[in-house]
């Protein structure tokens, strides 16, 4: 049980972090001239894929801990 509460809180930072992009970020971004936009999307880019995948394959692990656990893995 409590990894399946890991894999739910897990998959609410992944799709949290990605609404925090699009409804925050990426308008920031689309301010900037295209310069200057290039330079902060390739830094925030190396950073964000990075947590982005980590947090992806976290839930992905706990997601399927959680269902083992829960007998049904068992055939």
């Amino acid at each position: 049980m409590f990894a399946g509460q890991l894999a739910l809180i897990v998959a609410a930072l992944f799709a949290g972090a990605a609404l925090f992009v699009n409804i925050a970020e990426h308008p920031a971004r689309l301010k900037l001239d295209d310069r200057a936009m290039l330079i902060e999307w390739k830094a925030s880019y190396d950073r964000a894929a990075m947590k982005q995948a980590s947090l992806a394959i976290v839930g992905c692990l706990l997601g399927v801990l959680a269902w083992w656990q829960s007998g049904r893995g068992s055939g």
